[in-house]
Order: structure tokens, then sequence, then C-alpha cells
């Protein structure tokens, strides 16, 4: 088992290029993935098949897609203010289904606090209500985007109070007790199994990329009948294999591993 899951973030709009847009990014990579021979997998494919629950075949030859903070980008075609039209990522992913008949899958992270979301489509994007979560469900039942939880509010460090006990903003790291762990995790998975029902939620992506020991060690594996998180990802460099471990499983970031087609072609390659 080798399968390089790569990570994008559909705010991140710099430009009109392959190194500053990760929509253009995209698009260019599903058709080098096609070029490779590569399949496209369900994120949750490659964890049933970790967990033993799947025969190691269905993820030969094969790469998963996933996108962190889950704003309409990841959904809906936008008029950028600075950066003009963009395809959504569903766009790009339905583009390259009907271009090349192969099957696209990928799953968004999303950060599930209304609250949190609404401060940070002020704070992050250009408060035009982009990081609402009207599109989740046609996302959800259409079968191209599974919806996954990115923590309750990402303890993101723009909001004035976050679920984060001791008010240490900014880092994930600092997610280090029960309490705070079960406001994060726990909540988000409530929220997001109650709306959008009969959808359950499975994995967790860290914001950040941070874990710590308590939540790798303990908090996750110890208190799975509560959380139910079957495997949780963190940004490490590297394709998820037999021995990765289950609740810090790796991930490229476009971007910050790669920021060209012949860097991703080398990782995929030979990562």
């Amino acid at each position: 088992m080798r399968v390089p899951v790569l990570a994008y973030h559909s705010n991140n709009v710099a430009g009109n290029d392959y190194a500053s847009n990760d929509h253009v990014a995209l698009a260019a990579d599903l058709r080098l993935i096609a070029r490779l021979g590569l399949r496209i997998v369900p994120l949750a494919r490659v964890v049933e098949v970790l967990l033993g629950e799947a025969p190691p075949h269905t993820v030969e030859r094969a790469i998963a897609l996933s996108f962190d903070d889950g704003s309409w980008f990841d959904w809906h075609d936008i008029d950028h203010p600075t950066w003009g039209p963009q395809r959504g990522f569903a766009g790009v992913l339905r583009d390259f289904a009907a271009e090349t008949g192969a099957a696209v899958h990928a799953t968004s992270f999303v950060i599930v606090s209304p609250e949190a979301r609404a401060t940070l489509d002020r704070t992050c994007l250009a408060g035009r209500g982009w990081w609402d979560d009207a599109w989740w469900r046609p996302a959800q039942e259409e079968g191209l985007i599974a919806l996954e939880s990115h923590s309750w509010d990402h303890n993101h460090h723009t909001l004035a109070v976050t679920a984060q006990q001791a008010g240490r903003k900014g880092t994930f790291r600092s997610i280090d007790t029960l309490a705070d762990a079960d406001a994060q995790i726990r909540r988000a998975a409530d929220w997001l199994d109650r709306h959008l029902a009969p959808h359950r939620t499975t994995l967790f992506a860290y914001p950040y990329g941070e874990s710590n020991d308590y939540l790798v060690r303990d908090y996750l594996p110890r208190h799975g009948a509560e959380h139910r998180v079957r495997a949780a990802f963190g940004t490490d460099p590297a394709p998820v294999e037999r021995s990765s471990p289950r609740w810090n499983l790796p991930r490229y970031v476009c971007g910050a591993h790669w920021s060209s087609p012949a860097e991703l072609e080398r990782l995929l390659v030979s990562g």
C-alpha cells in the first residue's frame, strides 16, 4: 500500500498561475495524474485499506484528494475581487470527469462552527458570505465531494474567542485536554452528523496540520466511542502506507510541498 494524499486550499487564490492559485494547480494536476496512469480513489477507501477493511488492490496505483477549510470556493464558481472569475474545485473535478471519463472524488475538511465561519469570512476572505454551509448537503448528496471535519473553529488566531479554554489561539497543539479536544473534535462531529444525516463523519484533519502527543496517543485512540473518528490526517509529506500512523496520516500540501507540475510528478513517482 502506497497512496499519496494531496491537499489543496480553495481559498489560496493570490494570482492566476499554478504557483499562486490552487484552482489552476488542481486542474493541471488532474491531467498529470491521468498522464501517469494513476487513479483517484476516495480518502475513506484509503482508510478502509489501512484498517484492513478493504483489499489493498483497490488502492493500487491510486491517489486521493483532500481540500482544507471548506469555503464556497470548493463548490461554487466565484468572481474573485482581485483575480476575477475562478472555477470552483467541484467544477474542476466535473470538467476533468467529463473530459476523460475518469472517476473523481475529493474529501473537503470543513470548519464546522457557523459563528467562526462568519467571522473568518470577514477576516480571511472578502466578507461576501463565501464561508457558509449551504453547499454542504448538495455536495454530500451529489457524491463528488465528501464532507469531513477540520475541527469546530480551527482555533483560528483571528477569532476573538475559540473553544480552547485557556485562550491559546493560532495553533492546534494547544488542544491538549479532554475538554478542549471534545470541544473541537467531538462537537464538530456531532454537528456534522446532525445537519448532514444520514451521512456520518469519520475522518479528521488537523488545523494547521498540527497535532500533539495527547491527541495522537490518547484522545483519538482512546475515546473513539465518543468522537467516532476513524483516522486523522496531518501534513507530513509522505504517502500513506501500512506503517503510517493512523492518528496522524501524511499528506502532501499544494504550495508547501510542491509548486509546479514537475515537482508533483517527482513526488508521485518517487515520493
